[in-house]
């Protein structure tokens, strides 16, 4: 049995992967780590296996006042975390970054893309990453990922927003943009691979397809019960407009796609279906009705 902690006890992903791990209750063991005011130390990761780093401060509006926050918990605690499991003898340290560590609204990004990050959250991030790499050897492992926009049940973040935005309007924007985004469960099946491949590097995970907001505007209507007109009477607007929440919304921002031999995901309509029904209990459960009853076999 490999033995995972997982530290931020809490957070989306965190909670999310261990959940999902419960499918495997013969080969994984997860612990859940609160990190409030904690101080790490080899003695806490004693007879573990790998560490999942989802702890980090996000989804909160940044401000001088609490922008030391985010270099304290998503830099200095990851940094100190990484230097204790290293001492401990553990042989994986897996990160969890983000996309903001490229800095970029609008764009193309590869593995080999400069990190840039305009925001205390990018900046802590990419700190953080760049500090723990330079602790990885032969015999300690670091994988550091970096998803996109993560949605699914319960998720926080722009995803709310835009379901949000159209549950209360009639109408929405035709507009083609293309956006690399993942579904949770699509995330913790490839956190999963990353154990058990052993992953040491960046990793860019992300769905098998590029979503389009209009599209997945439509989808939430039509999941919700919702009908909604889509127009193109907005379309020259947009495309002139460059202020930061439109591009977020309508921009083109993709990561560089690989082939996707290595494990099977959830399709975009799918995983539109799990996540919106589990607001409208209406909507019958995708996985309940058995269309997606894949979780014990993802590798």
């Amino acid at each position: 049995m490999k033995k995972i902690l997982v530290a931020g006890e809490h957070s989306y992903i965190g909670t999310s992967f261990k959940n999902y791990m419960l499918d495997y209750p013969d080969e994984y063991s997860v612990d859940m780590k609160n990190t409030r005011n904690w101080h790490p130390t080899p003695e806490d990761f004693e007879g573990y296996d790998v560490v999942l780093n989802t702890a980090g401060i996000a989804h909160r509006r940044e401000t001088a006042e609490n922008r030391h926050l985010y270099y304290e918990v998503n830099r200095d605690l990851a940094i100190n975390m990484a230097k204790a499991a290293k001492e401990c003898g553990i042989t994986q340290f897996v990160q969890l970054s983000t996309m903001s560590v490229y800095g970029m609204r609008e764009g193309y990004i590869t593995k080999t893309t400069n990190v840039k990050p305009t925001s205390a959250y990018g900046k802590s991030k990419a700190e953080a990453d760049e500090a723990i790499k330079a602790l990885a050897d032969g015999t300690f492992l670091f994988a550091c990922l970096r998803p996109p926009m993560v949605y699914g049940k319960g998720c926080k973040g722009n995803y709310q927003l835009l379901r949000k935005l159209v549950l209360k309007s009639p109408v929405f924007p035709a507009f083609k943009n293309q956006r690399s985004m993942i579904y949770i469960d699509n995330l913790c099946i490839f956190i999963k691979w990353v154990i058990d491949s052993k992953g040491d590097g960046i990793f860019l995970p992300q769905n098998d397809e590029y979503v389009c907001t209009s599209r997945m505007a439509e989808l939430i209507a039509e999941n919700s019960g919702k009908k909604i007109l889509l127009t193109k009477f907005f379309n020259g607007l947009l495309s002139r407009m460059n202020n930061t929440p439109i591009k977020k919304i309508f921009g083109n921002l993709t990561y560089e796609r690989f082939p996707n031999t290595l494990y099977k995901q959830y399709s975009f309509e799918e995983s539109m279906r799990m996540t919106e029904s589990s607001y409208s209990p209406k909507v019958v459960s995708a996985r309940k009705i058995g269309i997606l009853n894949r979780t014990k076999n993802n590798l």
